[in-house]
């Protein structure tokens, strides 16, 4: 990974600072982006202290706010002339319905459309630096999901679950059709379920279900074991030029039928463009 630069979103606990911590061990410069700075500096500081690479930079974004998302790719671009690898980590779980700055429920916002975003606008950096990476966090959560175009903001109907497992499944949609749209690029675009790990992503989850989830918290996986198939995928000879696949484990799965309807994908990175672009008002008025 030496003369590597890394770009990892999340990266201020849970999976996201095990991958960029294991990325500064393999030599790479790594880019940490993180909501919080404070918590994001004392990060930073623990990954430099333990690896003794001094190559890792802090930037920060919260997700829930694509203006910053946008900021944040315009920042990359302008200090670093390359990017190698880009770990779209970063994510929600939101039990209660919430807006976004732009209007946009927050679950699809953060999870979903700051992928989106900020992978788009960092695409011609990574093509430019091929050959590239592009890791998409997404989650099992995606089986059961659905996108709902005619209620993306789940206005009719909406629970955490509902949102969570829309947004899931709408990373494994973009990542395939990511994948279609760089071949010939040397651009590799994978996503990957890491397990049922022990972090805070949960932790707004109400009624029975957050007592089972974090009564059951001490068995869930460790986020080294979590991020193990993030690193692989991010940085291992064995999955060159290997694109549009979803991983558990290290190994290849199926998918939910609903993410490998083409349509449906096309669909979504065009909505999702717009809603990139426009405001509420001007999305619903389309």
């Amino acid at each position: 990974m030496n003369e590597r630069i890394c770009l990892v979103t999340g990266a201020n606990s849970g999976i996201g600072k095990v991958t960029a911590k294991a990325l500064a061990e393999g030599g790479a410069t790594v880019v940490m982006v993180c909501r919080n700075r404070d918590k994001g500096e004392a990060a930073r500081d623990e990954i430099v202290r333990e690896t003794r690479n001094e190559n890792v930079d802090l930037m920060i974004a919260d997700f829930s706010d694509l203006s910053q998302v946008r900021r944040l790719a315009a920042d990359v671009k302008a200090k670093y002339p390359r990017l190698h690898a880009l770990v779209n980590n970063a994510g929600t779980y939101i039990g209660e319905r919430k807006l976004n700055a732009d209007g946009y429920e927050t679950t699809f916002a953060v999870n979903h459309l700051g992928y989106f975003m900020l992978t788009v606008e960092l695409l011609s950096l990574l093509k430019s630096s091929a050959p590239a990476r592009i890791v998409n966090v997404a989650s099992d959560a995606h089986r059961g999901g659905h996108i709902y175009f005619d209620d993306l903001n789940l206005e009719k109907a909406y629970s955490g679950w509902k949102a969570y497992g829309q947004s899931k499944l709408a990373n494994v949609l973009f990542t395939y059709e990511l994948a279609r749209r760089l071949v010939g690029t040397d651009v590799t675009a994978n996503c990957m379920h890491p397990g049922v790990v022990g972090t805070n992503l949960f932790n707004s989850v109400g009624g029975l279900a957050g007592k089972v989830v974090r009564l059951f918290t001490s068995f869930m996986r460790t986020p080294e074991k979590g991020a193990d198939t993030i690193i692989w995928l991010a940085s291992s000879p064995e999955v060159e030029g290997i694109t549009g696949k979803y991983f558990v484990d290290r190994k290849e799965q199926a998918t939910n039928p609903e993410s490998y309807d083409t349509a449906i994908a096309a669909r979504l990175w065009e909505v999702s463009e717009r809603m990139c672009t426009d405001g509420l008002k001007q999305y619903r008025e389309r």
